[in-house]
């Protein structure tokens, strides 16, 4: 797949898709800044324009919003105009006095102003102030003003464009403030990773009495109006009275069975939710012994932003290759033909299947060093860089294993992205039924994939332990985690709600910082898009770090669920667990009173692939 995506690249280079893109190219096929072939049909074409090295558009700001272009002629130019011009008088000296023609190539600058083909081979005046972009030799309008039309196009909810200019205001003017608040989030999320691993047990224990005070409070509030409406309505019998009080028996009774069935649950999951206290703390022990692991956020986005830059490139030179065809307008226009047009196909193919790969890569490494300190009875006998030691592991034997769980994941999200598309360009033309069915197959593709994630992600903690491949480890995995499903569904419940409170903290903390900030600046009026920008910026930051942490806190419930299978802390086949999770399992013996609970396992052991090797 990789040596294909290398053909791609390197036939978008070989067919002069890079030359096109980088020097630009006129409406005529000529690329800026060389010689050029003569098209077969097409005038000024095949011309030598190796000292006019820019790309000028005679109205730039005459925007394509269908077809995603700039709807005009386009020339190469020698300069771009510095200043703006007012009259073709002006586009005239600025011809003869830097050598640069803005108009089309068959009028001399002498015929600017003396020519009526002018008002149609001329830029359209006044030619605004332009300057040549860095490494693409285009020619853009300096104030962005010009594109103040299609930025409204895109912005539907900002009907006056005196708006949108406040809004860009409000952004330039405080982006110091910005960038800022975006380094405040980002330290709360590092300090909430170390201190959480304190705060679990009171977290938990707060929130459990929230939920019970708030679900018996909602259910006394219904019964109390009901009966007060009950006594009212013996009064005055109206049709909106005996409505209104059916609709508030169904809540009340509602309420009453949710209540119930939500102090049976709290009362059976009560020891999963111990558990889930456990493993949070001993999780901020691991973030303490494998300090790196808080950096691998960044080591991901930053190879992310790497390969997404290569696939736009690529997408870009896709998009300007192909051979030299005449348009309806008497212009050139590159296309492919035959079944090279499909090629970009394939290329979303690999943006999928890649980018999966890279997020893989990242849940191997972190799988594989948070096995390595469980598994290792003496932390002070840990590796010199765990982290370091899981990437070399990946790299030397794991790989297969990623890249088919993340092929897997991308054989689903596909056709739901294909799907989606469907729907959103058959909005409102399909009838009820086929949208509710398209809706429906959206959905469940979603939720199959969000299992597959879960389940590869337990496949490769499974990998990292026994060093099986991948269809083995899922197999493993899925038998650990049927095994402790309710222990599942307490850590997927309690634990993400708890981190999605944490997520809630610092965009509110980081939220308010912005507003006391931003309410002492009096140099713009609206300052709402600075702070909708730092409140995004924060969840995605504590999103990152703390997606790391739920990592750490699944991969260690694997490990714990296969520790106290196939070990019962006998002679021989000691637990490799740490002290707090060992304090919960001797409490859990004691509360069921079960002699050699987990000593009749049975099935092959899995054996940790790092510790006990080692010792």
């Amino acid at each position: 797949f990789f040596l294909l995506q290398g053909f791609i690249c390197g036939f978008s280079i070989a067919t002069g898709a890079a030359a096109r893109l980088l020097s630009g190219y006129d409406s005529y096929g000529n690329i800026c800044g060389q010689k050029n072939v003569k098209v077969e049909g097409i005038v000024n074409s095949g011309l030598d324009l190796t000292h006019k090295k820019y790309v000028f558009f005679l109205d730039p700001c005459n925007i394509d919003l269908v077809h995603q272009r700039i709807k005009s002629l386009a020339l190469c130019v020698s300069a771009c105009p510095r200043k703006e011009l007012k009259t073709l008088a002006d586009i005239q000296k600025f011809a003869e006095t830097n050598g640069s023609t803005l108009c089309s190539y068959e009028l001399q600058p002498s015929e600017y102003t003396t020519d009526p083909r002018a008002a149609k081979l001329c830029p359209k005046y006044p030619v605004p102030e332009s300057a040549p972009i860095p490494f693409f030799h285009r020619c853009a309008p300096v104030n962005i003003s010009c594109y103040a039309k299609f930025a409204e196009t895109l912005i539907t909810f900002v009907s006056d464009s005196s708006v949108l200019h406040r809004l860009i205001s409000g952004v330039m003017t405080s982006k110091e403030i910005i960038m800022g608040l975006c380094l405040l989030s980002l330290v709360l999320s590092m300090i909430l990773m170390v201190i959480i691993r304190y705060i679990s047990r009171v977290l938990v224990w707060i929130l459990t009495i929230l939920v019970i005070l708030g679900s018996l409070g909602g259910t006394g509030v219904l019964w109390w109006l009901y009966a007060k409406q009950r006594i009212s309505a013996s009064a005055a019998e109206t049709q909106i009275v005996k409505d209104n009080l059916r609709a508030l028996l169904i809540y009340a009774i509602s309420a009453t069975v949710f209540t119930v069935i939500l102090f049976l649950i709290m009362l059976i999951m009560r020891k999963r939710v111990a558990l889930t206290i456990a493993l949070f703390h001993v999780a901020g022990k691991v973030f303490i012994h494998l300090p790196l692991l808080v950096f691998q956020p960044f080591w991901t986005f930053f190879v992310l932003i790497l390969f997404w830059t290569y696939w736009i490139t690529i997408l870009l030179f896709l998009g300007t290759t192909g051979s030299p065809v005449p348009n309806e307008e008497g212009f050139v226009e590159f296309r492919m033909v035959g079944p090279l047009k499909y090629m970009w196909w394939y290329h979303v193919v690999g943006l999928v299947w890649i980018s999966e790969f890279i997020l893989a890569c990242q849940q191997m490494t972190v799988a594989g060093a948070v096995v390595t300190y469980y598994f290792t009875r003496e932390k002070r006998d840990l590796p010199f860089t765990p982290i370091l030691a899981s990437v070399n592991r990946l790299v030397c034997y794991h790989l297969g294993t990623v890249a088919k769980g993340s092929f897997i994941i991308m054989l689903v999200k596909i056709p739901r992205m294909i799907l989606m598309y469907i729907h959103t360009q058959l909005k409102g033309k399909e009838n009820a039924c086929a949208r509710c069915m398209l809706k429906a197959c959206i959905c469940c593709l979603w939720c199959l994939e969000k299992c597959l994630t879960y389940l590869n992600q337990n496949a490769y903690t499974a990998t990292a332990i026994n060093s099986t491949n991948f269809c083995t480890s899922a197999k493993d995995a899925f038998v650990i985690l049927v095994e402790n499903a309710l222990r599942v569904a307490a850590i997927n419940t309690v634990g993400d709600f708890m981190l999605f409170l944490g997520k809630a903290l610092i965009v509110c903390s980081t939220g308010l910082a912005g507003i006391m900030l931003l309410n002492y600046q009096q140099d713009y009026t609206i300052w709402v898009l600075p702070l909708i920008i730092v409140c995004i910026f924060a969840f995605l930051v504590a999103h990152c770090f703390l997606s790391i942490y739920e990592m750490v806190v699944d991969v260690l419930f694997l490990c714990f669920a296969i520790d106290t299978k196939y070990n019962d802390g006998s002679p021989g086949r000691e637990f490799y667990m740490d002290k707090v999770l060992m304090e919960f399992v001797e409490s859990s013996r004691k509360s069921m009173k079960e002699a050699g609970q987990g000593s009749g396992a049975e099935g092959r052991e899995l054996k940790p692939m790092v510790g006990a090797d080692e010792e």
